[in-house]
């Protein structure tokens, strides 16, 4: 058997007011902790006006942007720091598309959204995307300390099945 040596790296989730709402923070959180991802931090908070034009700053002239903005200032969001093992495209395939009426099943939207704007979830498109958010939303740094060997048991785990 030859050695892995996984990239280790971090990305943000957001849980929307719609899935708070609804009663998933426990299901999406367990479906990233199921796939082996660890949670190193967890907050939540409403947005403001100013933070919601930050983060969604290439939306901002967009026709749908003010029900955007509505929406996600309607309740409370939650942030997630998530570690992992290919942490950004892992996320990202669990989530599933941005359309939640194309999201396959098996995928958080694909499973649980039922629209394109009020889709549940957000998660960085890219590492550099991830690094950029996670400053936004986790200016401290992670909440607790990563647990490198939790990783590595797991995947360890993984590799002798």
């Amino acid at each position: 058997m030859t050695s892995v040596h996984p990239t280790l790296e971090s990305t943000l989730v957001l849980i929307k007011p719609d899935a708070v709402r609804r009663g998933l923070m426990g299901t999406i959180l367990s479906r990233l902790e199921s796939k082996g991802l660890l949670v190193l931090g967890l907050r939540s908070f409403v947005f403001s006006d100013e933070l919601i034009r930050e983060h969604y700053a290439e939306l901002t002239g967009r026709s749908f942007f003010e029900d955007l903005a509505a929406f996600m200032t309607s309740g409370m969001t939650v942030a997630v720091w998530v570690n992992g093992v290919d942490a950004v495209d892992v996320v990202r395939t669990m989530i599933g598309a941005t359309n939640s009426r194309t999201a396959i099943p098996g995928t958080i939207r694909g499973d649980f959204a039922v629209s394109t704007q009020r889709n549940l979830i957000h998660a960085s498109d890219s590492r550099e995307t991830a690094r950029i958010e996670l400053a936004r939303f986790f200016p401290e740094g992670p909440t607790v300390a990563g647990d490198e060997s939790a990783i590595r048991d797991v995947y360890a785990e993984a590799e002798t099945c």
